[in-house]
């Protein structure tokens, strides 16, 4: 199956749903298993990503079941006659959203209790079952676009309503997914970016394993190819690097902090009010101060390669509080963007999983109980060190079989204090073996923290690493065979 006839079967699987013919389990049967995945063209992919970086500033809008409830997640055993926004007024946010200067907003079209802003056909708990029984979607598209604002939309893949959380995925429930952003991405126009959550987090525990990246990331670019599509996992992939997303999502309510001079387009994500979902004190509750967000926040951001995003939340009426408008306004006052966003240089992004992970690892010598497994393991918090007193080393992965793969990824543990911030590294040499020899595929001196190499598509079953410094570590050495055109 080609890329057209892929699209086709998206297409119809998407019509079928939105007609009602299928029920969601039965959708994407026929997807392909076998084909490397779509190739997506990596200047285009960096002129969205540039793009995105130039809207600067946008309007994170959470407005669902918890909104109702005094919580920050919605409690997945209530009725959705809880939601009504009886008031519903996103022509009020987008207006609050251009008199901030923002450039763009997302919407929380369902969080993790699994309720649905818009009538899906695919079972689920949403609007029209509830005591507002609009497309809140459709509102939110149609008066952002009106005010000239791009759109972005959120979805949680964690969904505690239809049991989706660690350990319980199955194909039905990866269908029923695909449904949901299918719908998504047919019935509202073009979005600049599907902001994805509650996956591949450790709170969420959904790995990428459970529910393939790859597949999720292959719709989108087939239903939308200019979408950028954005997970917040940067609590698992600490780091200048674009590991499983086009963008690099930090929450910075959360605590997750851009590295300094990151080279990466990035968003951070914070609060406007104290929390995300909308509570009976925000009306008179203290807000973020203007000059905290334009000076501390927005300004250092806008020359670090990132933009921010910052919550409101609208109140039970779905409407904002008068105290965060005028606060976006005052924000808007102070805020005045000069001088054009830096250009990033284009990025590998790790869209497949690592071959080499949890294969047998070897190594020339290892320091007491870090051993080479730890290089092969996925977890940027474990490393494998030489052997001390040792100024070189290498780390060894072997497959049972013949493995093809065209991307490696060298990364230091530089981040782990036991380690320390400079590289122990001076230089280091990726190689295979063939025919009982070993031949260089890629090399380097004092890489980043994380270094990539394209490489032509290479087959393997022993694969080495070989690094030279002071006593050098390797948190993960990684394989993948990525998609290319």
């Amino acid at each position: 199956m080609n890329r057209r006839d892929f699209a086709k079967t998206l297409a119809f699987a998407a019509s079928a749903v939105g007609s009602g013919l299928w029920p969601a389990k039965q959708v994407f049967a026929q997807a392909p298993k076998t084909m490397r995945g779509i190739a997506v063209d990596p200047a285009k992919l960096r002129d969205l990503q540039q793009a995105f970086l130039e809207l600067r500033f946008g309007m994170f809008i959470h407005l669902n079941m918890a909104t109702f409830e005094e919580r920050e997640w919605g409690d997945p055993l209530l009725s959705p006659k809880l939601f009504n926004p009886k008031h519903l007024d996103p022509a009020q946010w987008a207006k609050a959203a251009k008199s901030a200067g923002m450039g763009y907003a997302c919407l929380t079209t369902k969080h993790h209790d699994g309720f649905c802003l818009w009538p899906t056909k695919t079972g689920s708990a949403n609007v029209m079952q509830s005591s507002y029984p609009h497309d809140v979607v459709r509102a939110y598209v149609d008066a952002f676009r009106k005010a000239g604002l791009k759109v972005c939309l959120y979805f949680s893949i964690l969904d505690l309503r239809q049991d989706i959380r660690a350990r319980t995925v199955t194909q039905e429930k990866i269908a029923l997914i695909k449904a949901q952003i299918t719908e998504l991405l047919t019935n509202y126009g073009p979005l600049t970016a599907l902001i994805l959550d509650g996956w591949n987090a450790s709170w969420s525990r959904i790995s990428y394993e459970q529910l393939p990246y790859r597949e999720i990331y292959d719709l989108v670019k087939s239903l939308q190819p200019d979408c950028l599509l954005t997970d917040h996992n940067a609590g698992s992939y600490p780091g200048t690097a674009l590991y499983y997303t086009d963008i690099k999502q930090y929450e910075q309510h959360a605590g997750q902090k851009i590295p300094p001079d990151s080279p990466v387009p990035s968003q951070s994500g914070t609060t406007l009010q104290s929390d995300w979902f909308w509570k009976a004190s925000y009306p008179t509750s203290e807000l973020a101060p203007a000059k905290t967000i334009v000076d501390d926040w927005l300004k250092p951001f806008n020359d670090n390669h990132c933009n921010l995003i910052l919550n409101v939340a609208p109140n039970r009426d779905g409407r904002f509080d008068d105290n965060a408008v005028a606060r976006l306004a005052e924000i808007g006052k102070l805020w005045k963007p000069e001088g054009a966003v830096a250009r990033i240089e284009r990025q590998v992004t790790i869209t497949t999983p690592n071959l080499a992970s949890g294969k047998p690892a070897w190594a020339s010598a290892s320091d007491e109980a870090v051993g080479p497994d730890l290089a092969f393991d996925d977890n940027f918090r474990t490393y494998w060190l030489a052997d001390r007193g040792k100024s070189e080393g290498w780390i060894e992965v072997r497959f049972e079989k013949p493995t093809e793969f065209n991307t490696l990824s060298v990364v230091e543990p530089r981040s782990d204090k036991d380690y320390g911030e400079a590289s122990r590294i001076t230089a280091y040499k990726a190689q295979v073996e063939q025919g009982g020899q070993w031949v260089d595929i890629a090399s380097g001196s004092t890489p980043a923290a994380y270094q990539f190499h394209e490489i032509p598509r290479t087959t393997a079953t022993r694969v080495r690493l070989w690094v030279q410094g002071r006593q050098p570590g390797i948190t993960e050495f990684g394989l993948y065979d990525e998609p290319r055109a």
